[in-house]
């Protein structure tokens, strides 16, 4: 391998890559994507610039949904949901109202200017995955798939601590 201050090739890197285990390289491509995407999504979010709470938050509310609820699909605590909630409000991108369910628990919904910003962030998402990926659309509709598994997993046992409150 050289040794040490001489910069490994492409080909070597792709070797040691690939001597790894499938676990750890399942775990070293799920960072890297996630790393890749979070760069995209700040350069992309600037019209305007709205926190990564709040995309998440947008993009979660495909139908109205209580606050608690949503703090549980958003893997945050409630006071997080209701500050993105109070900022968006004050945006226009949702509304609250009543459920009609339950006269006493609020839903929250997105508005007009918020499906308009919804349908653009999921096209832009869409573009993005697929670049930063590498995957073609069959492998994307696969590594969606076991993508939910292991979010249905993470919900299921337990979400870390530092996830609820990230932002």
């Amino acid at each position: 391998m050289g040794h040490l201050g001489t910069a490994m090739s492409l080909d070597q890197t792709d070797n040691t890559f690939l001597a790894l285990t499938p676990e750890i390289r399942a775990i070293l491509g799920v960072f890297a994507l996630y790393w890749k995407l979070d760069d995209s999504i700040e350069k992309m979010n600037d019209d305007p610039k709205l926190t990564k709470m709040e995309c998440r938050m947008i993009i979660r509310l495909d139908q109205p949904n209580r606050m608690g609820l949503l703090a549980q699909m958003m893997l945050t605590v409630p006071s997080t949901v209701t500050a993105t909630a109070d900022s968006l409000e004050e945006q226009g991108y949702v509304q609250r109202r009543r459920d009609p369910e339950d006269r006493r628990a609020w839903l929250l919904e997105l508005t007009q200017s918020g499906w308009e910003r919804r349908r653009e962030m999921e096209q832009l998402a869409s573009e993005m995955f697929l670049e930063a990926s590498g995957l073609n659309k069959d492998e994307t509709l696969i590594f969606s798939e076991l993508a939910g598994k292991i979010y249905d997993n993470v919900l299921r046992t337990g979400v870390p601590e530092g996830l609820k409150t990230c932002d």
